[in-house]
């Protein structure tokens, strides 16, 4: 058994500090993605979290040029831009398209922006690629705290929320007839996804985030048509997405003589559909 995990872990796997860090870091990150992305997934709202992982982009080379960590820019812009995403229009679907489009134009445009600030008007290295794609192996351990800060609001919300969520997602007007404050649910929701969103940003990158978000739950949900399971089975494979995407990563850099790896974000979002494409298909019920 030891001889077969030397072939597959690299020497100094276990004892190297960046990489536990890595796998701290990423497993509380892909746990929460799994959570929510599954609310995501159901409330039809993975063009919103795609749109929200954008506009981040401008939060994280923000917080880039004032020397702050990534995660407060992310989280920040994330949850303003679900905020605005919520005034200009959420009550109809067309209305939140646009609205997402909106937002999501403008936030690009900022992130360009202060991407090119940093790369040229700064002694800021390796901004760009740090904010679209991540880098797992920067993560500090002193920065664990501030993820497991970021995540608890985001896993309170869905907790906490869990029935009247799944009640507005499946049944709005009842959920409304039953008292729901249908549209208070939704913006939470939606602060919970950019919360979450910004988690994924920091360690898969901002382009990327979404498939940390969407690829799992979308899985859970064809393997089984209960939402608590769903979100179960969510958490398990984005954890075994990440967590192997830091072992590859880690071993890439032993592959052949240039010594360089690959990132951990191309592992992890292969891995992500690799699970999706072999699950089953949901067996639809097809009525008498």
């Amino acid at each position: 058994m030891t001889h077969l995990l030397h072939l597959i872990v690299e020497p100094g796997f276990f004892a190297n500090a960046p990489v536990r860090s890595a796998l701290l870091a990423g497993g509380i990150v892909a746990v929460v993605s799994g959570i929510v992305g599954s609310f995501a997934v159901l409330r039809g709202q993975s063009y919103a979290g795609h749109a929200l992982g954008d506009i981040s982009v401008a939060g994280g080379s923000a917080s880039f040029l004032a020397g702050v960590s990534p995660l407060w820019g992310f989280a920040g812009v994330g949850v303003l831009a679900a905020g605005v995403m919520d005034m200009i229009g959420v009550q109809r679907p067309r209305g939140r398209d646009l609205a997402t489009g909106i937002v999501r134009g403008a936030g690009l445009g900022l992130g360009a922006l202060f991407l090119y600030f940093a790369t040229t008007h700064t002694s800021t290295t390796g901004a760009t690629i740090t904010i679209l794609f991540g880098s797992l192996f920067t993560i500090s351990s002193s920065l664990i705290p501030v993820i497991v800060l970021f995540s608890l609001p985001a896993l309170g919300i869905v907790l906490v929320l869990y029935r009247p969520l799944l009640l507005s997602s499946a049944a709005a007007e009842l959920a409304a007839a039953r008292g729901t404050s249908v549209r208070l649910v939704g913006v939470l929701c939606l602060i919970a996804i950019a919360l979450t969103v910004s988690l994924s940003a920091l360690t898969i990158g901002a382009i990327l985030s979404t498939a940390l978000l969407i690829g799992p739950a979308a899985t859970g949900l064809r393997l089984t048509s209960r939402p608590g399971l769903a979100m179960a089975w969510a958490a398990l494979i984005g954890l075994a997405a990440t967590w192997l995407g830091v072992l590859l990563a880690y071993d890439s850099f032993y592959w052949g003589s240039a010594r360089h790896g690959w990132p951990v974000s191309f592992f992890v979002v292969t891995l992500i559909l690799v699970f999706y494409l072999l699950s089953p298909r949901p067996v639809r019920r097809v009525p008498d």
